[in-house]
């Protein structure tokens, strides 16, 4: 019995972890990476507001991106969220491009980047404020 409960609760948890969007939604937002792009990945995001006095919450993915590739990374947000969705890439603790420029504000997106070197980036997901939401991220291979 004990165990049956430990499972419950493990699925259960896990369901909160990882949060679960449509298949539409997501299709969608891949649509946005072009014709010349094929999707790859999906990043599914939600997030609360940020607590005051507190850094605005950031969901992190690691990734493998290869030398001599062009990527494209594009970002949705979902209906009903308070805030505007902002993807980062990263190398290292380096910021390679943001999806939004926050002193000029525009955004970019989709963007691409032409990847130089081998390695382990970082996507980060978050919302513009701190502000909750939910959003879903696509990694996508442009074609030459």
């Amino acid at each position: 019995m004990r165990r049956y409960i430990l499972i419950f609760f493990a699925l259960f948890l896990s369901a909160q972890l990882f949060p679960q969007f449509s298949s539409d939604f997501i299709e969608q937002c891949s649509a946005n990476s072009g014709k010349d792009a094929t999707y790859l990945k999906d990043f599914q995001v939600i997030l609360e507001a940020a607590q005051p006095s507190q850094l605005p919450p950031v969901a992190r993915y690691p990734l493998v991106l290869s030398k001599n590739n062009i990527y494209r990374f594009s970002i949705c947000t979902a209906e009903g969220s308070n805030g505007k969705a902002i993807l980062q890439l990263y190398d290292s603790n380096k910021l390679i491009f943001s999806s939004y420029n926050k002193d000029t504000g525009e955004e970019y997106n989709p963007f691409n980047f032409m990847c130089q070197k081998t390695g382990i980036y970082h996507v980060f997901i978050s919302f513009q404020e701190g502000k909750e939401g939910q959003a879903v991220g696509i990694l996508s291979y442009v074609t030459k």
